[in-house]
C-alpha cells in the first residue's frame, strides 16, 4: 500500500516517549520504517545503541540529541543522522513537547544500558 493516513499510525510508548509509525512492513515496506516521535518536556530517554542508521528530522520544538558522545540541540527543521553501531540519547530539555521524524532500516534494535535487547515494533 503506497498510502499510509495519519488515523492509520500505530502508536507505542516506551521511556517517556510516544512513537507514531507509520511505515513497516505491516503497512508494505521491505527496507525502511518511518515514524513521529513525541518527546514531552522535561523527559530523558535512557542511552542505546543503535543496529541500523537512523536519521532525525525535527518538526517542531527542541531535541538534546547525544550521536557518541556528541550532543546537539535541534530545532525545528534540524536533521541529524546516527550511523548504526552509535551510542543514541535523546533529552527534551524545554518546557514544550517536541516532535521529530525518524527514518531507519527495517529490522532496527537496540540494547539499552541494562544489556537487554529491544526490537522496537514501530522499526519491525
Amino acid at each position: 500500500m503506497p498510502f499510509v493516513r495519519g488515523d492509520q499510525a500505530v502508536v507505542h510508548e516506551i521511556h517517556g516517549a510516544r512513537f507514531a509509525s507509520y511505515v513497516r512492513p505491516a503497512t508494505g515496506s521491505r527496507d525502511l520504517a518511518a515514524w513521529r516521535g513525541e518527546i514531552p518536556a522535561g523527559t530523558v530517554t535512557p542511552e542505546h545503541v543503535i543496529s541500523a542508521e537512523e536519521i532525525f528530522y525535527v518538526l517542531s520544538g527542541r531535541i538534546r540529541l547525544t550521536i557518541d558522545g556528541e550532543t546537539a540541540e535541534l530545532g525545528v527543521g534540524d536533521a541529524a543522522l546516527a550511523p548504526a553501531g552509535a551510542t543514541l540519547a535523546l533529552a527534551n530539555p524545554t518546557d514544550e513537547p517536541a516532535h521529530f521524524w525518524v527514518t531507519t532500516q527495517v529490522g532496527l534494535s537496540a540494547v539499552l544500558p541494562d544489556g537487554s535487547t529491544i526490537t522496537p515494533p514501530w522499526a519491525n
